[in-house]
């Protein structure tokens, strides 16, 4: 069996102060339908501060031009949080082919489409993040040579509850979470908005997800928020790694 555009790209756009960042992972087809799929992190990638937006759509187009990506990928993900419409246009053309997804972060409880793409709460991103994280259900390729960045985002990453009782999601003072952010976008698109759709061995699609795995998916994420909530360390960092 295998998975149709088995690729999905999230790409964090850096302001004034923060980089870009580039993640790419390969969703893995289960043993069964009624399994969910398994996202292995194939591609990392920083950006310098300053880097002009022109020189990255040429790298992402040039990327996704190229094998096994062209033709294999699902959506390019592009966080458009404070960049503007003008900004993200540029990847229409990166893309080729590929569907270019604008996602909003919010502070908001419910993610929406609208005509200028996705608003999504940054609880939900992260929320997906974890669950896949402590359903092992997420891999990073450890010979990646930004893997170890984004481990160290992952592990400074925090959640904090305000004064008037509202969680927060964001990187340790002093430190970034652009691949955390685009790899976030990434799992949030793979299991919300397109889930894998697998070829078996006659060629007909079915959905990777049966009935009953959407439920125990739709159970997982309603239980994120307990995890917020729970005194602890998250999970190993070496059980990340493949």
């Amino acid at each position: 069996m295998r998975i149709r555009e088995p690729y999905v790209a999230g790409l964090d756009l850096g302001q004034a102060h923060d980089p870009t960042a580039l993640v790419i992972v390969e969703r893995s087809p289960a043993a069964t339908a009624a399994d969910p799929v398994c996202y292995r992190v194939r591609y990392l990638r920083r950006w310098a501060l300053w880097t002009p937006y022109p020189k990255i759509v040429a790298d992402v187009r040039d990327l996704l031009e190229c094998p096994p990506l062209k033709g294999a990928t699902a959506g390019l993900v592009v966080d458009a949080t404070g960049v503007g419409a003008a900004v993200v246009d540029l990847f229409e053309d990166a893309g080729r082919g590929v569907w270019v997804v604008p996602v909003t972060i919010t502070a908001g409880s419910e993610a929406h489409e609208g005509f200028e793409g996705w608003r999504v709460p940054k609880r939900d991103l992260v929320g997906i993040l974890q669950v896949l994280l402590q359903n092992r259900r997420l891999r990073i390729a450890k010979a990646l040579p930004e893997a170890g960045r984004l481990l160290e985002e992952m592990e400074q990453f925090r959640v904090q509850i305000t004064e008037r009782g509202r969680d927060t999601y964001a990187a340790a003072a002093g430190t970034h979470d652009d691949l955390v952010v685009a790899l976030a976008l990434v799992c949030w698109f793979g299991e919300m908005v397109v889930p894998a759709r697998i070829e078996a061995d006659d060629d007909k699609p079915f959905d990777t997800f049966s009935p009953e795995a959407l439920q125990a998916e739709w159970e997982r994420g309603h239980r994120v928020k307990r995890h917020f909530d729970k005194k602890g360390p998250p999970p190993e960092t070496s059980d990340w790694m493949i």
